[in-house]
C-alpha cells in the first residue's frame, strides 16, 4: 500500500485538470481497495463545507433527488456528515450499526447495484477540507477493512492538496473573472517558462514587480525558492507552499508555491490570487445583509456546530447564539439550521454543482467556491431545491 500512497502523493503534485487527477488516483485506489463501479469524487468550499462539484466516471449527472438527500434528508450517513464528523471517514454498514435496511441512502445505493458505502473526508494537514470520496461494494462482498480505511485515512491529505491545487491550475489557465488566479511556472534559475494571460496584472501588483522589465516580485522568488528547499528535504514535491502579501493597492494576496516533478528540469509553479478569508462572506452579506457576527454564525452552522460549539467559538451565550439564528432565520426566510444550509447550498452552491458537471462533459476546468454574483459577469439563473418525498 505505501507504493501506491506514494504515487498518489505524486500524482497530487504534478500539475492537471481535476478530472484528469481523479480519473488517475482512481486508477490506483482500485489497486489497493476493490470496490464496485468506480469512486464518486467531490470537491467543497472549505469556508462551508458544501459541495462544489462532483466526478464519477459512468454518472456524468448526479439525480437532483440524491443531491436533495444530502441536505434536508435525515439519515445515518451522508457526505454532509462525514465532512462535519470528527473522524472523517465512515461506512454505511458501521454508522447504521450493522443493520442499513432502514437507511434511505442505502435503499437509493440498492437501485444503483452496491450495498455498501465508504466516504471520506479530504482534508489538508492544515485543516482545510477541500474534497470528498465515495466507495461502494456490492452484497456478498467483505466489509471495507481497518487497512483499507487506514490507507485512505493516510492519502486524504495528499488527495486535498492535489485538489486544491487542481482548482488553481484550472482557474489560472481558464481566467473569467477580474480577480482569477495567475499562474506562473519558473525554471530553477528563475527563468519564466510560461504565464497565463493574468499573471502580468498580479506582478506588477506585487511590491517591486515589474512584468515589462521581466523583473519578479521578490516574494515570488522568495517562496519559489522555499517551494525547492522543502521539495529537496522531502526528496520529493512537498505540501503547496504558501505566503501572503500585501499588494500595491493595499489588499492583500496569497501566492501558492507547488514544485512541479512531471518533466526532466523542475519546474516551479507559482499561482497567484486573491486574499479571501471565506468567500462565503461576501456573498452572504450581499445576498440577506447579514452583519458581521451573524455571517459567523452562519459559517459554523454550515460546518455543523451545535449551539453549544458556537457559543465556545464566538464567547457569547447560548441565549445569543440563540438570538442571532432568529434573526438570521428572518433575513433568509428560513426555520430551521438545515433549512439554511440547504437553502444556502441550493442558491449559491448548487448553479455551480451543475455547471461544473457541463464543464466536466466539455473538457473544461472545474470551478471551486459558489456561484458568482451578477455583477461578476454571469448571468446566474434561477434554481429551487427538490425537497426529498
Amino acid at each position: 500500500m505505501q507504493r501506491a500512497a506514494d504515487k498518489i502523493a505524486r500524482l497530487c503534485a504534478e500539475p492537471r485538470d481535476i478530472a484528469t487527477l481523479w480519473t488517475e488516483v482512481s486508477e490506483v485506489v482500485a489497486g489497493v481497495i476493490p470496490h464496485y463501479w468506480t469512486p464518486c469524487w467531490y470537491t467543497l468550499d472549505p469556508a462551508s463545507l458544501l459541495m462544489t462539484s462532483h466526478f464519477h466516471l459512468g454518472l456524468d449527472e448526479f439525480p437532483n433527488e440524491w443531491l436533495a438527500a444530502e441536505y434536508y434528508e435525515d439519515d445515518v450517513h451522508s457526505v454532509v456528515g462525514v465532512m462535519r464528523s470528527a473522524a472523517g471517514i465512515s461506512t454505511l454498514h458501521e454508522a447504521s450499526g450493522g443493520d442499513p435496511s432502514h437507511s434511505p441512502r442505502w435503499q437509493r445505493n440498492q437501485i444503483m447495484g452496491s450495498d455498501q458505502e465508504l466516504i471520506a473526508r479530504l482534508r489538508t494537514r492544515s485543516g482545510e477540507v477541500w474534497g470528498a470520496l465515495a466507495l461502494y461494494r456490492v452484497s456478498g462482498e467483505s466489509m471495507f477493512s481497518a487497512l483499507e480505511k487506514s490507507f485512505v485515512t493516510e492519502v486524504a491529505p495528499s488527495l486535498a492538496d492535489g485538489a486544491r491545487r487542481a482548482l488553481l491550475f484550472g482557474q489560472a489557465e481558464e481566467p473569467e473573472y477580474a480577480d482569477s488566479p495567475g499562474l506562473l511556472v519558473l525554471k530553477e534559475n528563475w527563468e519564466i517558462e510560461s504565464a497565463t494571460p493574468g499573471v502580468a496584472r498580479w506582478m506588477d501588483e506585487l511590491p517591486d514587480g515589474d512584468w515589462e522589465q521581466g523583473r519578479l516580485p521578490a516574494a515570488v522568488t522568495t517562496l519559489a525558492g522555499r517551494t525547492l528547499r522543502d521539495a529537496e528535504e522531502r526528496g520529493r514535491a512537498g505540501e503547496v507552499a504558501v505566503s501572503r502579501v500585501l499588494s500595491r493597492s493595499g489588499t492583500w494576496v496569497v501566492l501558492h508555491g507547488a514544485c512541479l516533478t512531471s518533466a526532466r528540469e523542475r519546474r516551479i509553479a507559482v499561482i497567484v490570487e486573491p486574499a479571501h478569508p471565506s468567500r462565503i462572506y461576501p456573498l452572504l452579506m450581499s445576498a440577506y445583509g447579514l452583519t458581521e457576527r451573524e455571517k459567523e454564525v452562519v459559517r459554523l452552522v454550515l460546518q455543523g456546530g451545535s449551539t453549544t460549539d458556537i457559543s465556545a467559538s464566538l464567547k457569547v451565550s447560548a441565549y445569543t447564539v440563540q438570538q442571532h439564528l432568529k434573526s438570521i432565520f428572518d433575513k433568509t426566510g428560513v426555520h430551521s439550521r438545515r433549512d439554511l444550509v440547504g437553502k444556502v447550498f441550493f442558491t449559491h452552491y448548487e448553479p455551480r454543482f451543475r455547471d461544473n458537471e457541463k464543464r466536466v462533459l466539455a473538457d473544461k476546468s472545474v470551478r471551486g467556491g459558489p456561484w458568482p454574483e451578477p455583477d461578476q459577469g454571469i448571468r446566474r439563473q434561477e434554481t429551487k431545491p427538490i425537497q426529498p418525498g
